[in-house]
């Protein structure tokens, strides 16, 4: 879109303009804007700019009137016009502290998933050699994140910045789901008893694959009717690996056996409709598939978590559980951390972290390219006349702005809890 260059003094009212200053050098949230009043008019034209760029297909009509003002009335609009601005530059440096809030919460939540990712690593590499340690170990970790998840008034979800090493995958995976599968039984209403069980069982669900050979697993191409068969398996080899551990809870089983089984009996291993499957078990296989469709084995293939929600909720309908999807996508927000969107006000944002108390309002760190990365604003939507108008497409994002927001090909997520 082309952009002239006016002098502020050439400003009307409901013109698009672009500041050139720095995003510091003025009062207002944002550098780009549409002039809506007097008071807007009056600082721009009072910034000593030389020039300001101006969109006139941006641009709308507004009719109003402006009236001389007496040499008094002008003492008195620019007394009251150097209040406004100086509000707006506190209310401006509130939101900074707000922002510079935020990302605490985000590099404390960060620090707190590569603490938990850390011990899922260990305890993975120790399930054959050391099976009662790794039981002990997983059974310390879920503990603490159930304490949160069930305690907490309510739950933010973060997303995490952290890069994926291929040959982690499953750790990530694995915590993943363990995390998003015990939010989900809570929102589903499942005592903290079974929130555990969820829990254990998940971080477990796919220890089978460590028996699978690393070529099937890591395949981008359609695997043969033999490698199908094979990785079918893991399921088996995952129930016999915690079985080498008589501390592993029994309640678990179902999970690591039943996660791919659907309600139509098009499932495996053993085809199980409706009811015969364990509701825990089906609580992870709903989670697994949405984890799954944001990182296939072939990268070129993932959907963001957004498109990954409507397509369970469109085309599984029948082999997973209704009421679940549902509630997961409520409890996700319909834009999950890590879905890219416009915002009302046209300018493009990444959802970081969405609060169940406010699951249509997430925060959004905001593509602004004269404000630095690390100080790229982190708003929430709820104290904001501002909505989401659309959700982008990663793929049709310009490169300086993928590089700015940096949209994960990992997504992966952290709970943190919020007192009542």
């Amino acid at each position: 879109m082309s952009a002239l260059k006016i002098k502020p003094e050439q400003v009307k009212l409901g013109y698009a303009i672009k500041l050139p200053s720095g995003w510091m050098k003025h009062p207002f949230l944002s550098s780009n804007m549409v002039i809506e009043n007097q008071q807007q008019l009056h600082i721009i034209k009072n910034l000593g700019l030389e020039y300001v760029y101006f969109y006139p297909e941006k641009s709308k009509q507004i009719t109003e009137q402006i009236t001389e003002l007496s040499e008094s009335e002008e003492i008195e609009f620019n007394s009251k016009m150097s209040e406004a601005q100086a509000r707006m530059l506190d209310e401006k440096m509130r939101r900074i502290e707000q922002a510079k809030a935020h990302r605490r919460d985000i590099q404390k939540t960060e620090k707190a998933f590569n603490h938990s990712l850390n011990q899922v690593r260990d305890l993975m590499k120790q399930v054959s050699s050391r099976p009662l340690n790794a039981i002990t170990e997983a059974s310390q970790l879920i503990g603490q994140l159930v304490d949160t998840i069930v305690n907490a008034e309510s739950l933010i979800l973060h997303l995490i910045s952290s890069g994926n090493k291929d040959q982690e995958t499953l750790y990530y995976h694995v915590l993943n789901v363990s995390i998003v599968s015990m939010m989900l039984a809570r929102n589903l209403g499942f005592s903290a008893e079974d929130i555990k069980i969820t829990g254990i069982g998940a971080l477990f669900h796919d220890i089978g694959k460590l028996k699978i050979p690393s070529q099937i697993l890591r395949k981008t191409t359609p695997l043969t009717a033999p490698e199908q068969n094979l990785l079918k398996l893991h399921t088996k080899y995952g129930t016999d690996l915690v079985g080498l551990a008589d501390t592993f809870p029994l309640e678990a089983w179902p999970i690591i056996e039943q996660h791919h089984e659907y309600l139509d009996g098009t499932g495996y291993p053993k085809g199980l409709r409706d009811e015969q499957i364990n509701k825990l078990a089906h609580i992870v296989a709903v989670v697994n598939e949405f984890d799954n469709l944001c990182h296939p084995a072939d990268p070129a293939k993932a959907r963001s978590p957004h498109h990954a929600l409507a397509y369970l909720y469109r085309s599984m309908k029948g082999k997973l559980d209704d009421k679940t999807m549902r509630v997961m996508i409520k409890m996700m927000g319909v834009y999950p951390p890590g879905t890219v969107v416009m915002l009302s006000d046209q300018r493009i944002a990444m959802v970081m972290s969405v609060n169940s108390d406010s699951l249509l309002q997430p925060n959004v760190m905001i593509y602004e390219p004269e404000v630095p990365r690390l100080e790229a604003p982190v708003i929430s939507l709820d104290s904001d006349a501002l909505s989401i108008s659309k959700v982008l497409p990663i793929a049709s994002l310009p490169e300086r702005v993928r590089e700015y927001l940096n949209p994960r090909a990992q997504v992966s997520y952290y709970v943190q809890g919020k007192p009542g």
